[in-house]
């Protein structure tokens, strides 16, 4: 048995629980030993108690038996504590579980080890809260490991938890894992359902993890995906994911391919760029892609009216305490706030609904089956991970160009509900760097496949070097 967490994916550690050479129980609390010693700050709840009973009597024949979670703190789970990150409803508790974590618990048999920390309301790409002040980077613990599943993020690279859950209405997943050097997939909106209880809001959220591997990821979603009628806007279920990994290969070759590095309109650092271009182009060859130059990738803006709709989200969960709670909010969440009230009417509404319309189209030409392409190739991140404690950067490759050029080449695949996968491709200035690949609906399997083939080909570390810390 280790005295340290398990430092290899979450699937070879169920090998090792049903091989003997580990157990659940031991694990976990060598996880919460990590946990106590680390000064991430990626958790934020850890039900000690109920969590070793849940490890001693785990089922290592399912899928994720005995393997410890972590489940981040926007994520419900019955008695746990339900304050979205935020100091005004520190004292809220969760009625219900997510379906998500229900499956991941009751059908995969994982031990629910606690809440990881979020940015919040997850409004934030940056995970520093009132609440539980800033959760670092493992990689350097000056810097944020993204948001808002940034303590998912810290805790699966930082090597305190094997794998973690993670949400992405704006980048959520896409922008931690980039910066954390992990395996982020954003899947076509409805794969996994939420609620129950759900809340549609911008409707752009999809739901998942962050990994260390391909076939963690795939096992996920083996677990979790399929229609569940109090989201009726979920999928079907979709069998074989994990099984299915590596045989989509030749259904690549000749797939077209676009390179963006302004998608959505976003200023990019061109250092970073050019490791990421090379990191595509490698990919096109080992796969046998066709690079089509000449595409135009250009989107409608949409960040105001996503932000917009999105604080009305915010102002309803906080009702009966905004503005009097302004002062124990994040700036970022407080302004957000005093800058979008009174601005929603019939109005504005119409100019969601008209800008959505427009993105719609120019993504449906983007991917169009003749016209278009199969797959564009971007940055998960305008540049490497940035300060701790904020705040969120306004100068990229020397421009000035406004803190919310975080986010813009993450939110098309939201606002379109695309699947898009942020794959690790190497460091800059020792910080991870992530590749995004963006594919039509349901192109799930052949996203997973590519990111496949840069995982046998350039592997990654698995978790932060010196982790865990």
């Amino acid at each position: 048995m280790g005295d340290t967490p398990w430092q290899g994916d979450a699937c070879s550690l169920v090998d090792e629980f049903r091989a003997g050479r580990r157990s659940p129980l031991e694990e976990l609390q060598a996880c919460y030993a990590a946990i106590d010693a680390s000064t991430l700050n990626a958790c934020a709840y850890m039900p000690r108690a109920e969590a070793e009973a849940a490890a001693r009597v785990a089922d290592v024949g399912k899928p994720f038996g005995g393997v410890p979670v972590g489940v981040k703190e926007l994520d419900q789970v019955q008695g746990w504590p339900d304050t979205h990150a935020s100091v005004p409803l520190r004292h809220h508790v969760a009625g219900h579980t997510g379906t998500m974590v229900q499956r991941l618990r009751d059908l995969g048999g994982a031990v629910l080890a606690g809440h990881t920390t979020a940015s919040e309301f997850g409004g934030v790409n940056l995970t520093r809260t009132v609440l539980h002040g800033a959760t670092r980077n493992p990689w350097q613990h000056d810097r944020t490991p993204g948001g808002s599943s940034g303590g998912s993020a810290a805790a699966v690279a930082g090597g305190l938890l094997p794998i973690a859950t993670a949400g992405d209405g704006g980048g959520s997943i896409r922008i931690p894992a980039g910066f954390t050097g992990l395996v982020g997939l954003k899947a076509t909106i409805g794969r996994i359902p939420r609620g129950p209880m759900v809340q549609y809001g911008n409707l752009t959220v999809t739901i998942g993890c962050v990994s260390r591997s391909l076939r963690d990821t795939a096992r996920w979603f083996d677990v979790c995906n399929g229609f569940d009628p109090r989201d009726p806007i979920s999928l079907p279920r979709v069998e074989g994911w994990e099984a299915g990994l590596g045989t989509h290969l030749a259904a690549l070759r000749g797939a077209r391919v676009a390179f963006a590095p302004t998608w959505g309109a976003a200023t990019v650092s061109p250092m970073m760029w050019e490791l990421l271009e090379a990191a595509g182009l490698d990919l096109v060859a080992d796969c046998g892609l066709r690079r089509v130059d000449g595409i135009d990738t250009a989107l409608p803006r949409m960040g105001a009216a996503w932000s917009l709709s999105g604080n009305l989200e915010i102002e309803e969960q906080l009702r009966g305490l905004w503005p009097e709670c302004a002062g124990d909010l994040t700036p970022e969440i407080r302004y957000g706030l005093e800058m979008t009230a009174g601005l929603y009417n019939s109005e504005a509404r119409a100019k969601i609904e008209r800008r959505r319309m427009e993105v719609n189209e120019a993504m449906a030409r983007i991917f169009d089956p003749v016209d278009g392409v199969d797959f564009v190739i971007t940055a998960s991140n305008p540049d490497v991970a940035f300060d701790a404690e904020g705040p969120l950067p306004k100068v990229f490759g020397g421009l000035e160009v406004g803190a919310n050029n975080n986010g813009r080449l993450t939110f098309p695949a939201n606002l379109h509900g695309n699947p898009a996968i942020s794959v690790p491709a190497g460091t800059l200035d020792g910080l991870p760097i992530g590749l995004q690949i963006v594919g039509r609906h349901f192109a799930e399997p052949l996203l997973l496949d590519l990111a496949l083939t840069a995982e046998r080909n350039r592997p990654w570390p698995l978790v932060a070097p010196g982790a865990p810390v």
